[in-house]
Parts: C-alpha cells; sequence; structure tokens
C-alpha cells in the first residue's frame, strides 16, 4: 500500500479583517451621524439672529412699518421669529400692498397703536386694525390678531 497523500505545513486560520473593517466603518459613521445631529440642534435651537424688540408692541409696530410704510421684504423678516420666517410669503405679502398703494390713488396705510391682549411668559398676544385711505376718501379696515414670542427679544411668529 501506498503512503497517505502529502498534507503540507498546517496553515493557521485567515483572521477576518473585513468583518472588522465594516464593523468600524460602521462605527465611524454613526458617530459623525449622531455628532452632526448635536451641532445642528444646538446651533438651531435658539436660531433667532440679532436682537428683538424690547415689546411685543413695538414688534408689531416694526413688523407692520416694514410691510406697510417701508413696503421691504427683507426688513419685515428680520422681524419674523426663525419658525414661521417665510420669506416668499412675505415677500408676497409686501407685493400685495404695493399693487393695492398701485392701483388706488394716493393710498396710505396706518393702522391703531398695537395693544397687549394677552401675555404669558415668553408669548403675548397683540391686537391692531390697519386702515387703507385712498385720495377719493375710499376706506377699507382690516382687524389683525399677532402672536408673538420672546427669545432674545420680541419676535412677530402669526398674523391672523
Amino acid at each position: 500500500p501506498g503512503y497517505p497523500p502529502y498534507q503540507g505545513a498546517a496553515e493557521p486560520p485567515k483572521k477576518k479583517r473585513g468583518l472588522l473593517i465594516a464593523a468600524i466603518a460602521l462605527v465611524v459613521i454613526m458617530v459623525l451621524c449622531v455628532g452632526g445631529g448635536v451641532v445642528a440642534f444646538l446651533t438651531l435651537r435658539n436660531a433667532e439672529s440679532g436682537e428683538g424688540a424690547k415689546e411685543p408692541a413695538v414688534a408689531v409696530d416694526e413688523f407692520l412699518t416694514a410691510i406697510y410704510k417701508d413696503r421691504d421684504a427683507a426688513k419685515a423678516a428680520s422681524h419674523v421669529c426663525a419658525a414661521s420666517r417665510d420669506d416668499e410669503k412675505i415677500a408676497a405679502k409686501v407685493a400685495e400692498v404695493q399693487k393695492y398703494a398701485s392701483e388706488y390713488q394716493g393710498a396710505r396705510f396706518r393702522w391703531t397703536t398695537p395693544k397687549v391682549d394677552n401675555k404669558t411668559g415668553d408669548r403675548a398676544t397683540v391686537s391692531t386694525r390697519v386702515t387703507m385711505t385712498t385720495a377719493d376718501e375710499k376706506v377699507a379696515d382690516q382687524d389683525l390678531r399677532f402672536t408673538v414670542v420672546q427669545k432674545t427679544g420680541w419676535w412677530v411668529c402669526e398674523v391672523a
């Protein structure tokens, strides 16, 4: 009978480096995602830039001035809280006011002194009446109610 076949030297088992590398890569990706989320949260939680108004009624008055007198969407947006700031809607409102001013001869806008109806902690409700008067004595009134919040001063957050 013959000799048993030659088996050669026993080779040590290969380490599973691919699995280890994949696990390390997954951990690094998770750390980056969680870290990025934390940084975004800390950056955006108080996204108000600048200083808001000292009083709720002042915030509303400054907002109305920017819309109806200055007709400046960027200036109006600077009085709106970050959570509600929508540049397109603000620009559309300014365009609407501009349209009224050009359609009606001598259109003028004024409003009653904004009145704080309710103030609790960092939230207030402010009301006023906006009146448009034309050169031919036409008059249109609109009652508005604002929700104003305090963060780094008072900011307009909602108009109803």
